[in-house]
């Protein structure tokens, strides 16, 4: 198990390095450097790919509570740590803004950052979902704190940090309040929440093996004492924090798939950093992009209809192809290596079969049929040499237009294909959820991260 997390961790380090060291350096653009424009335009990704690095070498593991207010989230911090490190207190709102504390679990080599938010009915619909992205974007581990039945607030918020693609556990808090409650009846609410169609199939982001009873401030009993002269008083007693269900059950995660999260969340960040810096870059560059596919497209159709060759006409073909995807490439400074091209070559000949089987065809059909026109006009047959020049018209306006698919093509797969390659961020993440383990809480993101 821990060789496993550790090879996934040094497998995202290797790709955070890899993606660092090619976005950093704008020498990747060749004949193109980038612009002021694009620069700025790309910094904050530059930034949060190296943030997800430096999180990664950090080795700290951040875990955010979400709740209603006074459902008690900061006393569950609190319970954790072992301490009264945030404010509580019968009125709302004691929490007024994000605040963390760090949490060294014993014989665990991560570190942990628990991390306190206000609560989610304290403001508005768009500004509650903003801060519930923000947070959760730098986390990587939810507690989703209850306490009593759960609202159409909490299922709405509920359903909008799970698309933050991240891990969470529910917590029902104040069970000492709540005797009757258990698991099955919590999940039994959710489900009846959920048939209203608010979300989606609740099963396809919680599990009834991730909701967890606590108690993390019960409430004081009072007690009545009788001494043996038969004097009766009453005190009040408080019983200690019932926490140990939530200390095991993130303890277990930490030491089964700690590291594997981290290296999990940190290519994810490095995935959608990524990715908007070739959104980004395909959109400002996109007329030096036209016109390199036009230029291709115009050299490839005079080669094609001057040729009189057919199987350079298909060879030829093929390097005009390739060389226009390297120069697009090289203008968006995505990363595309020599085989990659050729890769794609094929995939847009499966993806785009008839268009460029008719090319090839034409080529080699109609070269047939110039080329035996272009013997016949050496001979001064004015009929052969108009025949040669009407098949090769045709030929080379179908070859160029077969370079302008490719071209548009192209565009699509290198925004798209950005993260993949041998240490792309995408193909790590593959290889990480391939091997997780059914009863882990990341096997429960597979379908959304793959």
């Amino acid at each position: 198990m821990k060789q496993k997390q550790d090879n996934h961790f040094n497998r995202a380090r290797a790709s955070l390095q890899q993606a660092i060291s090619w976005y950093g350096n704008f020498r990747r653009h060749g004949q193109y450097p980038p612009d002021e424009t694009l620069q700025t335009t790309v910094r904050d990704d530059l930034k949060s790919l190296k943030n997800a690095l430096d999180k990664l070498d950090c080795k700290v593991l951040r875990i955010s509570t979400f709740g209603l207010v006074s459902c008690g989230k900061s006393s569950v911090i609190n319970a954790l740590v072992g301490q009264e490190v945030f404010k509580t207190g019968a009125l709302n709102g004691v929490t007024q803004f994000p605040q963390s504390i760090s949490w060294q679990p014993e014989s665990e080599e991560i570190e942990v950052e628990l991390i306190d938010t206000p609560g989610i009915d304290e403001m508005g619909g768009e500004a509650r979902a903003n801060m519930a992205r923000e947070i959760a974007q730098k986390s990587d581990l939810i507690l989703f704190v209850l306490a009593g039945d759960i609202t159409r607030t909490e299922y709405l918020v509920l359903s909008q940090l799970r698309q933050s693609q991240k891990p969470i556990v529910i917590v029902f808090n104040k069970i000492d309040l709540y005797p009757d409650k258990d698991r099955q009846s919590i999940y039994n609410q959710l489900q009846l929440v959920n048939s209203a169609g608010i979300g989606d199939r609740l099963e396809q982001f919680i599990s009834q093996d991730e909701i967890v009873m606590v108690s993390a401030k019960p409430q004081p009993i009072q007690v009545r004492q009788e001494t043996s002269e038969g004097i009766i008083s009453h005190t009040w007693e408080t019983a200690p924090p019932q926490i140990t269900e939530l200390e095991e059950t993130i303890l277990r995660i930490i030491s089964r798939e700690g590291r594997s999260l981290l290296a999990l969340n940190a290519l994810v960040q490095a995935r959608n950093a990524e990715t908007n810096i070739a959104r980004k870059t395909i959109a400002i560059r996109g007329k030096s992009a036209q016109d390199i596919i036009w230029q291709y497209a115009k050299y490839k159709t005079l080669a094609v209809a001057a040729n009189p060759v057919p199987l350079l006409d298909v060879a030829g073909g093929f390097l005009f192809d390739l060389g226009l995807i390297r120069a697009l490439a090289k203008l968006y400074g995505l990363p595309i290596t020599g085989y990659e091209a050729g890769e794609l070559w094929r995939k847009i000949l499966a993806s785009s079969g008839g268009l460029l089987l008719g090319e090839i065809s034409s080529n080699l059909v109609l070269g047939v049929g110039k080329g035996g026109a272009a013997m016949m006009a050496a001979f001064n047959s004015p009929g052969a040499f108009i025949t040669y020049t009407g098949t090769a018209g045709v030929q080379g306006a179908i070859a160029g237009y077969g370079a302008y698919v490719v071209g548009k093509v192209t565009q699509v797969y290198l925004e798209q294909g950005c993260t993949w390659g041998d240490l792309g961020a995408s193909t790590v993440i593959a290889e990480i959820l391939s091997q997780v383990e059914p009863n882990t809480i990341i096997y429960r993101l597979k379908q959304e991260l793959w």
